[in-house]
């Protein structure tokens, strides 16, 4: 007789099992060269204060793919850190008086804690925080290897400054030509900075993006089109005073004969020269800085130039010349600061032209034309040359060609191969960073700190109470002897940018504890490359391209032997919530609020009304956020594991929504019940194996083997969300079998116990605890995925997908041969189903044979 089932304790079962994780150290990982690894990473947090479930989603994914390829007999390494250092820090410390590393340290404290909570596989063990000096001595010794290969310089370059501030500002930072904490105007100002030289890859770069078969299309595609290769040529229009030339690089040399000017940008060094004693050329400049610096802003920004009044010869029609003006579109950080425009062929010049009412000549038509204008907009498809003497004729490519042969004819230039990709400035006049190790001395120059007095540490007594840079002002840490002759000399004030922080980190996972090394070769070449990176698509070109080119310099210096640091990449959805305010347009926490009789929001305090906004990505700016510790006393990790995975595919945005992690709390407690309620009609563990089994129980084996097997393949893919539709099914195949024999029993509990694998990559305390009620000893995260059965592989039945309006809501099982009245009415049974249409009108219902049912409801 079955006795009524204990109520699932959520709370304690969850701590108890990462407590017995922790106690065994269950996801430590070693080399093993005898087994295959997998290393299992996902892009570190910056440690800003609390987690919130939306931060959670990329780490639960990670999980399950970690965990299931460790049950596959994997050696599975999956570490965790920080990225620790960074101008929010400084702020904090600014603004609360508090000094940035207790500040960041004591975030790091407060979120470990949170990201345990996640019951999440991790060797903890192998945590790095890149603001300590085990790690950043390190980072500092490959910066001196760098610059030893010629891989780091330093040069003269144009930054954003600001003047209140005292420090360069990344273009971002500039908004509406000001600080954008400072409010002051920012200044265009030449200073000595350092670089990397991620240059000399450019075209390595470029090349390798095609063996990167397990990335994502759209972000090879993005940093293909950062790195920016072109053929082209470089090639000189002479100042028709004869004072000299202008440089220009162009893709598209066959259009020479429509240029109707030279523009340049406002801080090339002719700028001043041609044009600085002519009225309104400062307020032209004062102008167009304030647009802002990034090359968005001034992609979308209204076109405007200022006629210098000089004018440049025309390199192939002679007594033709063309004016040179200043524009606010060109970068001086791209190609050589300076452009011919065509204005026919070219949208950016085409405005330009019409604004400035300059000519517009067309010089490539199309074969087919009849009629031809480009009057109104440029034309910018293929065709034949015209109006272009020596080049009439012949088509795009063949007029390139031949031009590039007539501008080294002429010596005036040559045929060129461009990048678009610019070295690295990595200088910053902040004190939150790594130290750059170097001394300047009077007598021998720029001297790298000695091995032996590494790491170069950053003070602890700084003060913040002044903008600028605390290194710089420090009285005492900047001043020491040269460490080559002994002089008087200063150290290097200006600090590392932390995304190269971030370049490296992966390879340090491999052997932290290494205290003369970054990390030893060959564990670095056991683990590496990690074999699945997850994180945000914003992460698509700097991070990445970084953490390439620091790769390939590492390799080059001799650390290691790899060429590409991630083998495959996946970048995860953001999960959104709604947003709130009240009347007087303030965030308020959801928590904070609830509806009336009526359906209205208002705060639970002082009942004033509250507008319920957009459903947007959790941010703690727009307190749209749900704090893991309130899920855990509420409905427990598990069920917030469940829902993240199971509602949306990974790689789209989720809402998240009470409704739905009620209804994974309430699943999760169904299979406790389940087990509780029916153990007894399982056979013990360890019967052997029936010779035969009913056609019933026979189905049941089939429906667990095809499962599990498909499941794997779907985790392989990042279909977390078919793979929980799938398993739905099986515990649905399970209620629904009733055992009439032995052989049934044995049936039933294998299908159950399959059912408790393939659930515990993404819901692993409950199904842990299923294992230990089921009577087996070894815990679930030591054994093994279950042996499948080819012969079960092959059955009668289909799965098929259930959406609404397009949506996933879960998978179910038919025969082969099901009509559509029978997939129809199966489909408008499901729970997810009636849920989705509560309330709604189903308009029409579209039956795929075989593969989808969905249900479009309006």
């Amino acid at each position: 007789m079955t006795t009524t089932p204990d109520r699932y304790n959520i709370q304690a079962t969850e701590t108890k099992w990462r407590t017995n994780w922790d106690s065994k150290k269950s996801f430590a990982a070693k080399e093993d060269p005898a087994k295959q690894k997998s290393y299992v990473l996902e892009m570190f947090p910056y440690p800003s204060g609390r987690l919130h479930v939306g931060h959670g989603r990329n780490y639960v994914m990670g999980d399950v793919v970690a965990r299931y390829k460790r049950a596959c007999g994997l050696n599975v390494l999956r570490p965790f850190g920080w990225d620790a250092f960074g101008l929010p820090a400084e702020n904090a410390a600014f603004e609360n008086k508090r000094h940035p590393e207790e500040w960041t340290l004591s975030n790091i404290a407060t979120m470990r804690e949170q990201m345990k909570l996640f019951g999440l596989a991790i060797d903890w063990d192998r945590e790095v925080t890149t603001c300590l000096p085990e790690y950043y001595q390190h980072q500092q010794r490959m910066f001196i290897a760098f610059m030893n290969k010629g891989l780091a310089y330093r040069k003269q370059a144009i930054v954003n400054w600001d003047p209140v501030e005292n420090t360069v500002l990344a273009n971002e930072q500039v908004i509406d030509g000001k600080g954008w904490r400072s409010g002051a105007p920012v200044e265009r100002k030449t200073l000595n900075q350092w670089f990397l030289k991620i240059t000399h890859y450019a075209d390595d770069l470029l090349s390798a993006l095609a063996t990167l078969d397990r990335w994502p299309e759209k972000v090879r595609m993005m940093q293909e089109n950062w790195i920016g290769k072109s053929q082209g040529a470089q090639l000189k229009f002479k100042l028709s005073d004869g004072s000299g030339d202008v440089d220009v690089y162009t893709t598209r040399p066959d259009t020479l004969f429509g240029a109707s000017f030279v523009a340049l940008a406002i801080d090339h060094p002719l700028a001043k020269k041609l044009a600085g004693d002519k009225p309104g050329f400062a307020e032209f400049i004062q102008k167009c800085q304030a647009l802002g610096t990034s090359a968005a802003a001034i992609e979308t920004a209204e076109k405007m130039g200022f006629d210098t009044g000089a004018t440049v010869d025309h390199p192939f029609i002679g007594g033709k010349t063309l004016p040179v003006y200043l524009a606010n579109f060109i970068l001086m950080e791209y190609g050589t600061g300076a452009i011919f425009g065509c204005p026919a062929h070219d949208q950016r010049d085409h405005d330009f032209a019409t604004k400035y009412k300059l000519a517009i000549t067309p010089v490539v038509v199309p074969e087919d034309a009849t009629s031809f204008d480009v009057k109104n907009e440029p034309y910018v498809g293929p065709g034949k040359l015209a109006n272009s003497d020596f080049l009439n004729g012949l088509d795009v490519d063949e007029a390139k060609a031949r031009a590039i042969t007539e501008i080294e004819s002429l010596k005036i230039g040559q045929g060129k191969t461009q990048f678009r990709l610019r070295d690295w400035g990595l200088s910053r006049q902040r004190y939150w960073g790594c130290p750059i190790p170097l001394i300047h001395c009077a007598s021998c120059g720029i001297v790298p700190v000695p091995d032996d007095q590494l790491p170069v540490e950053l003070p602890k007594d700084v003060t913040f109470d002044k903008p600028g840079n605390p290194l710089d002002r420090h009285p005492t840490w900047k001043h020491v002897n040269c460490p080559s002759c002994g002089k008087p000399a200063t150290r290097e004030t200006d600090t590392m940018d932390t995304f190269v922080d971030s370049s490296w980190y992966f390879a340090r996972y491999t052997d932290n504890k290494n205290t003369k090394l970054p990390f030893d070769k060959k564990a670095a070449n056991y683990w590496l490359p990690v074999d699945q990176y997850i994180g945000g698509i914003e992460h698509a070109i700097l991070h990445l391209l970084y953490s390439r080119f620091f790769t390939r310099a590492m390799r080059d210096c001799g650390y290691l032997d790899i060429d590409e640091p991630f083998a495959g990449l996946f970048t995860q959805g953001m999960v959104t919530h709604m947003a709130y305010q009240d009347e007087n347009g303030k965030w308020v926490n959801p928590k904070e609020i609830e509806q009336d009789s009526n359906g209205n929001w208002k705060k639970i305090s002082d009942g004033s009304p509250v507008k319920a906004g957009r459903i947007e990505k959790m941010s703690k700016s727009k307190k749209n956020v749900i704090d893991p510790e309130e899920l855990v006393t509420s409905f427990g990790v598990d069920a917030a594991r469940l829902f993240l995975m199971s509602d949306s595919p990974p790689d789209r945005d989720v809402e998240w929504t009470s409704a739905a992690i009620e209804g994974s709390w309430r699943f999760i407690n169904r299979l406790y019940r389940t087990l509780q309620e029916r153990i007894d009609e399982m056979a013990p563990l360890g019967t052997p194996q029936p010779a035969a089994f009913s056609d019933a129980a026979t189905k049941l084996r089939g429906v667990a083997h095809q499962t599990l097997a498909a499941i794997g393949k779907d985790i392989d893919n990042f279909h977390m969300n078919k793979a929980i539709a799938r398993l739905r099914e099986l515990a649905n195949a399970i209620d629904s079998f009733k055992p009439a024999n032995d052989a049934d029993k044995w049936a039933l509990r294998e299908a159950f116990e399959f059912l408790a694998q393939g659930f515990n990559p993404m819901i692993p305390h409950i199904t842990e605890e299923l294992w230990e009620i089921l009577g087996h000893k070894t815990w679930l995260v030591a054994t093994s995925w279950p042996q499948i059965d080819p012969a079960l592989l092959v059955n009668d039945t289909v799965t098929i997908a259930i959406q609404v309006n397009g949506k996933l809501r879960c998978s179910i099982t038919l025969p082969k041969d099901a009509d559509q009245k029978t997939a129809e009415e199966a489909a408008m049974k499901e729970d997810s189903v009636k849920r989705a249409i509560e309330g709604k009108a189903v308009k029409k219902v579209i039956v795929v044979p075989g593969r989808i049912v969905n249900v479009v409801v309006g």
